[in-house]
């Protein structure tokens, strides 16, 4: 048995194991009944439930739940409509989510899904210093897709915030020293001219 300070109190017949918990208005616990002699605990079992949710609700709140955001393409898309669907990939990334690039096909554009593909390719090669592939352009129905994936994790991205913040701190820091010391006069330096002696005959 194991007293409430976490100290081991030895093997006590159960009635004088209970009658020590009541003693301190405390309850005994069974902390692992499958050994032989059972392990029991005297403890505030109330406050040790509240302690354990309080701990989940701690984890579950720094847990980040991954979704999948989807960003569609067309196969005659311009460079501009490009560039900004890239961005959002790009971002979607950086905050941790997994991104399913898409293309639809309609009608004759079915003749056409190579075009569709160079487009996945190319969107891969772009983002692939902040991703990894799950899943290459695959076609199914009149759709194609890719599955990417963040390249850092949560923690790593954290990390690198922390330190890019640090970093700035530092900067703006220096500057503000920098421009402190432009706002000092500078100290007038009084040259001190000494009398050309007289030459005596």
């Amino acid at each position: 048995m194991i007293d409430d300070e976490g100290a081991q109190i030895g093997i006590l017949p159960p009635f004088e194991a209970l009658k020590m918990a009541r003693a301190k208005n405390l309850d005994l616990v069974e902390i692992s009944p499958t050994a032989q002699p059972p392990v029991c605990r005297i403890m505030d079992y109330g406050k040790y439930l509240y302690q354990q949710e309080k701990k989940e609700r701690a984890a579950k709140k720094h847990q980040k739940t991954i979704t999948v955001k989807a960003v569609k393409f067309r196969i005659n898309v311009d460079d501009h409509v490009y560039e900004t669907k890239k961005n959002h990939v790009l971002r979607f990334l950086d905050e941790g989510d997994k991104v399913k690039a898409t293309i639809f096909f309609r009608g004759r554009e079915m003749t056409r899904t190579g075009l569709g593909r160079q487009i996945l390719e190319r969107l891969i090669k772009d983002v692939e210093p902040h991703s990894i592939v799950e899943f290459r352009p695959r076609q199914e129905g009149n759709t194609l897709h890719a599955i990417l994936a963040p390249k850092k994790t949560a923690v790593e991205r954290e990390k690198e915030r922390e330190k890019e913040a640090k970093q700035k701190a530092k900067q703006e820091k220096q500057l503000l020293q920098e421009q402190e010391k432009e706002k000092q006069p500078a100290p007038a330096a009084a040259a001190a001219v000494a009398p050309n002696p007289t030459p005596q005959a």
